[in-house]
């Protein structure tokens, strides 16, 4: 169980780690437009620092469940690990569209300074 335990941790961490350099990526990207450049790279560093707090506070929380599956081990350790890649998906995919709507926000700021 320990091994499982201690692979678990590897696997949710590693996710989450790769999860939020690509978000980081992702802003340094969006980052080059000149309009809304220094927005997007602030907002990438900051929900990048939540979601990888989020995300470790959850990948914890669904490995404090794997010692009440000692029955199961490989199996209480597959679903713990699906439901932590689910649950850092789902909220990867929040990151980055809020990304996108900051990013859009300040294009739009743009527009209308340039427009006045």
């Amino acid at each position: 169980m320990i091994v499982l335990a201690v692979l678990y941790i590897a696997l949710g961490f590693g996710a989450l780690t790769a999860l939020a350099a690509m978000i980081l990526r992702i802003g340094s990207m969006l980052a080059e437009c000149p309009d809304s450049g220094p927005s997007v790279r602030a907002a990438a560093v900051t929900i990048a620092t939540g979601f990888a707090a989020i995300g470790a506070g959850g990948v914890i929380l669904i490995g404090a469940v794997l010692p009440l599956l000692s029955d199961a081990a490989l199996a209480g350790f597959l679903a713990a690990l699906g439901f932590a890649a689910l649950c850092l998906g789902l909220g990867f995919t929040q990151a980055v569209g809020t990304l996108r709507a900051v990013m859009q926000d300040a294009g739009n700021k743009v527009d209308v300074a340039a427009a006045a």
